[in-house]
């Protein structure tokens, strides 16, 4: 049997370890060795690297797309995208989610993995519907968790809608690592019973179930699974690449993989890693095995983000206590899946309970959104007190969020012409304003700034 391996250490890898901080030139030297080492896919792009390139990296995130694309021309591509969200942390009118969807698959991207925080599939048919139109691969996703309201038979019913979305495959994705081999076997073997679509599994090592939860899910029928090259491994990060291939080569499975070539990637990382060691910018936390997420579900990029949040303010002493907050302040939301943007919302909340010394003396402008319906509707039941405290008499939406958002593109467009050349350049604007209007306005000036690369994480 074959099992089919996805990469991450352009994307998920470096996000969870080192806060997506990996740029183009410290990866460059190795992308004809990650194209020939007989991945089924690299996920290159996507998630936080967006943000993080324009942010603090002083790259254009779409030449970085292009620039991977010439130099990979023989692996699938393969990028996270946030349905509704795309890769900001709002909901977007329907011609901007269509439009980035085009872009994303003309500068080089075969393999759209879309998922909604709440797993309101309302929020990824529009995102779904586009990559299929562009004849993209579009990989449906259910956001794994464990609450009082998700189980087996939740999660073949989350299969079913998306089968009849027209996706082309299902990922269950395990942000926090917290999906035990037992369910593991359990819910592939129930999902290969019910669906007819390949099935992936993504998760992480934070609490050291990963590799067990990997092999019974390979005696279950998964189709592929994420792992990352070894230096850039475990902890918040996925298990290791090499290591899960030999065990599926000893246990008499196929991958494709050429191990002297993942050597000689590694080789490259191994020198990255140090760098980050070295500078303090890879926190020695993340790489160890954290069981208490079993409890808080802090998925690994938010984790070390909330880590670099509390010491901006110098209160990493409080982290044991904002991790307990973490899990109160998810059952007030209804239980929502701890992925971006519900983990930044429910990490940061749980920051500022803290910090304030009072839950919700202020609540996140976010979270208010949540309460109002305008990320979807909620798993479960949000708390009555807060809602009565964040909307008073005014009731939540019922409806999808974006029926309510005008197209803006095209007038955008208009709008920015001065400084936004292209229509990538448009789309990051409608991103990230203020940080991308900056960005395009040094690229296409004569004489560029300067610009220093800064390592702090802003509250979203």
């Amino acid at each position: 049997m074959r099992v089919n391996i996805t990469e991450t250490i352009l994307r998920d890898a470096n996000q969870s370890l080192i806060a997506t901080r990996l740029s183009y030139k410290e990866f460059e030297a190795a992308l004809e060795l990650l194209d020939s080492a007989g991945y089924y896919s690299l996920e290159a792009w996507g998630g936080a690297t967006f943000d993080s390139c324009l942010r603090f990296l002083n790259e254009d995130p779409w030449e970085r797309l292009r620039n991977i694309r010439k130099r990979v021309k023989n692996t699938k591509l393969q990028m996270l995208l946030r349905g509704q969200n795309l890769l900001g942390y709002k909901h977007y009118p329907d011609d901007v989610v269509r439009e980035f969807v085009k872009r994303a698959i003309y500068n080089g991207i075969d393999i759209i993995r879309i998922f909604d925080a709440l797993n309101d599939f309302r929020n990824i048919e529009v995102c779904v519907d586009e990559v299929i139109k562009q004849g993209g691969h579009a990989q449906g996703t259910i956001a794994y968790t464990i609450s009082p309201i998700h189980n087996t038979e939740n999660y073949i019913k989350l299969a079913k809608e998306l089968e009849a979305m027209g996706v082309h495959s299902i990922c269950i994705k395990d942000m926090a690592g917290i999906m035990g081999p037992k369910d593991a076997y359990e819910l592939v073997s129930a999902l290969k019973r019910t669906v007819n679509l390949p099935i992936v599994l993504h998760t992480h090592s934070t609490t050291g179930l990963a590799p067990m939860t990997y092999l019974k899910a390979v005696e279950a029928g998964v189709d592929c699974i994420d792992t990352a090259i070894s230096s850039f491994s475990g902890g918040t990060s996925q298990p290791a690449t090499e290591s899960i291939h030999y065990a599926l080569k000893d246990l008499g499975y196929e991958t494709g993989l050429n191990e002297k070539t993942l050597k000689e990637i590694n080789d490259h990382f191994k020198k990255v890693k140090d760098k980050y060691v070295e500078s303090g910018q890879l926190n020695p936390f993340v790489l160890g095995t954290d069981t208490d997420a079993l409890v808080y579900q802090v998925p690994g990029g938010m984790l070390s983000n909330l880590i670099s949040q509390l010491k901006e303010q110098r209160a990493l002493h409080k982290l044991d206590e904002v991790l307990s907050e973490v899990p109160r302040v998810r059952e007030d939301l209804g239980y929502p899946p701890l992925v971006t943007p519900m983990s930044q919302m429910v990490g940061t909340q749980a920051a500022l309970n803290v910090l304030q010394g009072e839950r919700y003396k202020i609540v996140l402008k976010e979270v208010k959104a949540y309460i109002k319906g305008e990320y979807g509707k909620a798993p479960g039941t949000i708390n009555e007190e807060l809602i009565k405290k964040v909307l008073g008499d005014e009731k939540p939406l019922t409806i999808r969020f974006a029926d309510t958002l005008e197209p803006v593109f095209e007038k955008t467009k208009e709008e920015i012409k001065e400084f936004a050349k292209t229509d990538e350049d448009v789309l990051s604007y409608l991103l990230f304003p203020q940080v991308a209007e900056k960005f395009l306005r040094e690229k296409y000036s004569d004489k560029p700034k300067e610009r220093t690369i800064s390592f702090t994480i802003e509250a979203v």
